[in-house]
């Protein structure tokens, strides 16, 4: 491509395609030969290497997006038949109905799979989701992505949700050391069947178990079952971001999960239902989001723990900060709600530029919002509650946000309070299109992909 021509790329599609696999290998029995093993991560390396070795001698023109996608073309063919991979769409483009229209000509009729006339019957075997959420890099030597060249073109970095196969977080932190110049970072991993417990227990509970019932068998790099700590990687990766990625702006990081897998896995696992997020990963992500501009964190972090910080820690750069929170439900302890709001207020002071701060909650059967946003036109603030049932806001957490205000004089402080149809939310991603969350949180394309995925469960059981 010549020099000219190069100028006006603005979005890599970097899409690599594993070997495809049968009725016989969907659901795997013995230990696969260490050839079969070792074919996808001679594949994946030629493959990034000769990627990177490519744009290492492109010159910075402008913006340029990189999106990754790993899978097999055969996933969407055996259990998970709504599965769909697809380029990212930005938002004024969009087809609302993209990911709908790529699965309509689909036929959801495979007893062998569990699909009887458009219906899913029965779950899928542990052995097909650990095959879908194999963690694909999970052997690389991390020293391996310091020997790429630097790639200075890329400015914006997409690890999407359609990724179901796991990236470690070391490797992540790495690769983005090798893109100086990045500028805005969108993460959606999947949630880690077995997170809580190795945090919880120190050891290696989850794995201890699976081979107790016989499905260690098969030898595949399991996601579910690693032995390391999700946590500790998490912290790294955000130290990381803050060493490397100094041009950084926007960090968007959404968790990603379905219920419905959960009900068929918790049962073989030791995971709770809901997981308790980390502490110190919300520290980490309070940290990285100092000189940032735009910071998105969805379920791998907990608002009150992120606002449980130094109150010296001023962020001059912040206009949007998005966060969940599972203290956001109709049963949870109001008293701790009303300190994780006022904590917020006292956060949003040492935030001289802040337009928008939203900490939310979502799943099935339930949806709330609370959202803070500056209006310089009208020349005042306003408060939101949204959700699927009225929050009783203490005057003090009120008064909290008041205090914000007086930063612009002459400003007055509204409150607005709306209910959501809670019979209408039928997973999180519903949550997210109910509560018309002004910050983005994920990928149109990806909730897209989560609100079809959802329709063609419509009916299984589902883990609440």
């Amino acid at each position: 491509m010549t020099e000219r021509n190069r100028a006006l790329v603005r979005y890599i599609w970097f899409c690599l395609e594993l070997s495809a696999y049968d009725c016989v290998t969907c659901v795997p029995g013995p230990f696969p030969p260490e050839s079969a093993m070792n074919s996808p991560m001679t594949l994946i390396t030629i493959s990034f290497q000769t990627l990177f070795s490519a744009l290492s001698t492109w010159d910075p023109h402008g913006d340029l997006v990189l999106d990754i996608s790993v899978y097999s073309p055969d996933d969407s063919e055996h259990w998970f038949k709504y599965l769909t991979f697809m380029p990212d769409t930005p938002s004024d483009m969009l087809d609302e109905c993209a990911v709908e229209k790529a699965t309509s000509n689909r036929q959801y009729h495979d007893p062998l799979h569990g699909w009887v006339s458009g219906l899913r019957q029965s779950d899928p075997p542990i052995w097909a989701f650990l095959r879908m959420f194999d963690n694909a890099m999970d052997t690389w030597d991390d020293r391996w992505w310091d020997r790429l060249p630097s790639v200075t073109a890329v400015t914006s970095l997409l690890l999407r949700q359609q990724n179901r196969r796991g990236w470690r977080l070391r490797l992540q932190a790495r690769m983005f050391a090798r893109l100086p110049r990045l500028q805005e970072v969108h993460y959606e991993p999947w949630r880690e069947w077995c997170a809580q417990s190795l945090a919880d227990k120190g050891k290696h509970c989850c794995a201890a178990l699976v081979h107790f019932q016989g499905i260690a068998r098969s030898g595949f790099r399991r996601q579910s079952l690693s032995n390391r700590d999700p946590w500790l990687e998490y912290e790294f990766l955000f130290k990381s971001i803050r060493r490397s990625n100094k041009s950084l702006k926007r960090l968007v990081i959404f968790e990603n999960f379905n219920q419905q897998y959960s009900a068929t896995m918790i049962p073989s696992l030791p995971c709770k239902r809901i997981r308790n997020p980390n502490p110190a990963v919300a520290r980490a992500v309070a940290r990285a989001s100092l000189e940032l501009e735009h910071v998105a964190a969805s379920y791998i972090a907990d608002a009150s723990h992120f606002f449980d910080m130094d109150p010296a820690w001023e962020r001059p750069n912040l206009t949007s900060l998005v966060l969940t929170s599972k203290l956001l439900t109709p049963d949870g302890d109001p008293v701790e709600t009303g300190v994780m709001l006022r904590a917020a207020a006292a956060a949003a002071v040492k935030m001289p530029r802040l337009e928008t701060m939203e900490i939310w909650n979502g799943r099935k059967g339930l949806a709330a919002l609370f959202r803070y946003q500056a209006l310089h036109d009208k020349r005042e603030a306003v408060v939101v509650w949204r959700g699927t049932w009225m929050l009783a806001m203490e005057p003090s957490t009120i008064q909290a946000w008041g205090a914000v205000m007086q930063q612009y004089d002459g400003w007055r402080l509204g409150l607005v309070e709306e209910l959501v149809d809670r019979s209408a939310v039928k997973s999180h991603g519903d949550s997210i299109r109910f509560l018309e969350l002004s910050g983005q949180v994920i990928r149109p394309i990806s909730l897209q992909q989560i609100l079809v995925e959802q329709k063609a469960l419509e009916g299984v059981e589902t883990l609440e």
